[in-house]
C-alpha cells in the first residue's frame, strides 16, 4: 500500500509517455501523407499519359487520315508508345477497346453525343437534335493503372480503389 502512494505522486517519465502517444499519431499521420501522394501523384501520371495518348493520335493521323480507324494504320502504335512514355512505364495500360473513334455532335444540352460509327458518317447532327452542325471525328483513349497503398491497413488509402482510370478525348475533325 505504502508502495502505490509513492508512486502516485511520481512524475518522472511523464513527459516521455506523452512523446510515445504524439510519436504514434505523427507516423500514422505521415503514413497516411504518404500513401495520398503517391496515389496522387500516380493519378496524375494515369492522367497524362492518357492526354499523351490522344496528342499522339492526332500528331499521327492528320485530316488527311479520317477516318482514323481505317485510314491510319500507325494510330494504334503511336498511342501505345506515347501512353507508356510516363514515368509509370508499361505499367500504365490501354483498356480494351481503345483507342476508339466515332462521329459526334453537340446535342442540345451542351454534351458531346455519340451519332455514328466512323464507317456509317452521317450528314448532320439531327441525331442530336442539332441538324445545323456537321459531326466530327473523336478520337478517346481510356487507360488504368493498377494501384496498390504503400502501408495497407495503416492509411486511409487503402480506401482507395484498386486501379486508376482515366479517359482523354481529341477532336480530329
Amino acid at each position: 500500500m505504502r508502495g502505490w502512494r509513492s508512486l502516485s505522486g511520481d512524475e518522472s517519465g511523464l513527459a516521455a509517455t506523452e512523446f510515445a502517444f504524439i510519436v504514434v499519431i505523427l507516423a500514422f499521420s505521415l503514413l497516411n501523407v504518404s500513401d495520398i501522394a503517391v496515389f496522387m501523384f500516380d493519378k496524375i501520371q494515369v492522367n497524362n499519359a492518357t492526354q499523351m495518348g490522344v496528342q499522339a493520335a492526332m500528331a499521327a493521323c492528320d485530316t488527311n487520315h479520317l477516318p482514323v480507324s481505317v485510314k491510319c494504320p500507325g494510330m494504334n502504335n503511336a498511342v501505345t508508345i506515347a501512353v507508356h512514355s510516363t514515368s509509370l512505364g508499361t505499367a500504365v495500360a490501354i483498356q480494351s477497346g481503345y483507342p476508339s473513334d466515332g462521329y459526334y455532335c453537340v446535342n442540345t444540352a451542351g454534351a458531346l453525343q455519340y451519332v455514328s460509327t466512323v464507317t456509317a458518317p452521317p450528314n448532320n447532327c439531327s441525331a442530336a437534335g442539332n441538324s445545323g452542325t456537321a459531326p466530327a471525328e473523336y478520337v478517346q483513349v481510356q487507360t488504368t493503372y493498377p494501384y496498390a497503398p504503400i502501408f495497407p491497413g495503416l492509411s486511409v488509402a487503402s480506401a482507395f480503389p484498386a486501379a486508376i482510370t482515366a479517359t482523354s478525348w481529341v477532336r480530329l475533325s
